[in-house]
């Protein structure tokens, strides 16, 4: 495997925060886009193909690119990672159509909290499987724990729907579709930061992201306009069309810090991010019909908190390994 350039946390950590904004603001740009559209999957196939270009000049312009996209044929010739890790596109193709289902119902901060659920239950999986370039890690009992408090945390953050008078059907499905890619999303930065590091650089494995996420996207999409038609007009403001780039900073950040930092303190900072970004979103520039109630608020801050007790280090009195516990 590729030496891998380390980074140190006091660079990288801020870096995934930064980036983990950039998910509640494209959560946000493709939720209005898919509302002006009357197509949320309309909106999540524009958003992907605006990612793809940018990605397509970045990998041209830039000799790491180039570099980079000289190795894709070889590596999946050579067989140095699974190749179906190209496919990890479609869980970012998924993730954004959930943001342009339902981050209109949700607002943005309740979306948040069910996508960094998903991603802290499956973050388990993840690092006992040791699918990332940081290999396995131990299951132990404070992230069990933080698990737990996570899934009281989305419940409580999204209790006001379910106490709303609403029918659950009205509900459900809007909070199951990003808790499913928040959990699918683990797997996707595990499975990028493995290729990036085979590539030689993130920027390759975010352009391989863009191009396997606009092909299941333009399929679905063409099944949908078979059956139901077209939706409006596109629209002219420019920052309706900035879900792509964005997309490009959090997937290509993430593939760059995994390598260095490992999955576990990438997916914090990522996280971080995206609570605090969710927050100030739905607090400044609330979308029409969504509020933020104090369950919202405080369900967050126990997800985080959950967040933090998920990660302590292994090595802490009471955080042995599972299989230690087992008498011999």
């Amino acid at each position: 495997m590729p030496n891998a350039v380390r980074m140190s946390p006091l660079i990288g950590l801020p870096l995934s925060l930064l980036a983990g904004v950039a998910i509640p603001s494209q959560a946000r740009v493709n939720g209005a886009l898919g509302e002006r559209l009357g197509d949320g999957l309309g909106a999540a196939l524009i958003s992907f193909i605006v990612g793809l270009v940018v990605m397509v000049v970045i990998s041209a312009a830039l000799p790491r690119g180039r570099a980079g996209a000289g190795q894709l044929i070889p590596a999946l010739r050579e067989r140095r990672f699974p190749r179906y890790y190209v496919l990890a596109g479609m869980i970012g193709g998924y993730f954004v159509l959930s943001q342009t289902l339902t981050v209109a119902v949700l607002g943005v901060a309740v979306f948040t909290v069910a996508t960094v659920a998903g991603q802290t239950l499956t973050g388990l999986v993840v690092d006992r499987l040791g699918i990332g370039p940081a290999g396995k890690k131990a299951l132990t009992i404070m992230r069990v724990v933080g698990a737990v408090l996570t899934i009281a945390a989305v419940a409580w953050a999204v209790s006001p729907k379910l106490g709303a008078g609403t029918e659950p059907s009205e509900w459900l499905l809007p909070v199951l579709l990003p808790l499913t890619a928040g959990m699918l999303m683990s797997f996707q930065q595990a499975m990028n930061g493995t290729t990036g590091m085979h590539y030689g650089t993130p920027i390759t494995a975010t352009l391989v992201n863009f191009i396997s996420g606009t092909v299941l996207l333009a399929v679905l999409w063409g099944i949908k306009v078979a059956v139901s038609g077209l939706g409006n007009p596109l629209p002219t403001e420019w920052w309706l069309y900035l879900g792509g780039p964005l997309g490009c900073v959090f997937i290509g950040v993430g593939a760059l810090l995994v390598r260095s930092l490992g999955v576990l303190l990438t997916s914090l900072g990522l996280i971080g991010g995206q609570l605090i970004g969710s927050l100030l979103l739905d607090i400044v520039f609330p979308a029409p019909g969504s509020t933020v109630v104090a369950a919202t608020v405080l369900g967050t801050l126990l997800t985080l908190l959950a967040i933090v007790v998920a990660t302590l280090p292994w090595n802490m009195p009471g955080a042995r390994p599972w299989r230690s516990r087992t008498p011999r």
